[in-house]
Order: C-alpha cells, then structure tokens, then sequence
C-alpha cells in the first residue's frame, strides 16, 4: 500500500503560483512513477503530468505545457507540482498519483487507469 496526502492547494488570483506537495509514504518511492491529475466542478478528471522514477522525464497535458513543472525528490518521498501563471481555468481538485511501473512512458502515464494509488486531493481555486 501506499499512502499519498497532497497539499498546497489554496485560493490565489490569476497570474500568481502555486506550489502542489504529494508526500508518499508506505513502499520504495522511487518504484513507482508518479502523476498529477485534476478534476474540476461538473467535468471528468483530466491528466495534468506525469514523471518518471528518478524524475528525469516528466510529460504534460497540452492545456499546462510552460505553466506547470512536475518534479520529485525521492530522499523525502515527495512530487511536487509549481503551477505559474494560474487562470480561472485551473480551478479544480488537484490529485497526485502512483503507478507500480517497470517503465516509463509519457503516453501510457497520462491515463489515469495506470494508477494504483490515489491521494485525496487538494483545492485549488483562481480568482479572476
């Protein structure tokens, strides 16, 4: 099992940043490749990164290519997400993610069926 609790979320205005924590606890981290997905009110949740074992590749949704940076520090377990540049349109539930993988593909960890393990998500809302 493992543990995933996110945090960072919050209320900011369009243009401002955020910065989204996902600390993992309960296996070997660095095993398993881990997303950033988001749902907002009234849609289906939608892939927003994803990054490999070491952090070395990482992958965007089109919508947050240049916006958003998806990095992890395995010595603490953790998978961050910086979100620049914040408009209206990213208000949603941010969730983090954990995929048990032998290997990384951009492609394959943008669905979230691959994922094994689900944080509880944190609110992000951008005011206008």
């Amino acid at each position: 099992q493992v543990q995933l609790v996110e945090s960072g979320g919050g209320l900011v205005q369009a243009g401002g940043s955020l910065r989204l924590s996902c600390a993992a606890s309960g296996r070997t981290f660095s095993d398993y490749v881990m997303g950033w997905f988001r749902q907002a009110p009234g849609k289906e949740r939608e892939f927003v990164a994803s990054t490999s074992f070491a952090g070395g590749s990482s992958s965007y949704a089109d919508s947050v290519k240049g916006r958003f940076t998806v990095s992890r520090d395995n010595a603490k377990n953790t998978v961050y997400l910086q979100i620049d540049n914040l408009k209206p349109d990213d208000t949603a539930v941010y969730y983090c993610a954990a995929a048990r993988a032998t290997y990384y593909s951009g492609n394959l960890y943008s669905r979230s069926a691959r994922y094994d393990y689900w944080g509880q998500g944190t609110q992000v809302t951008v005011s206008s």
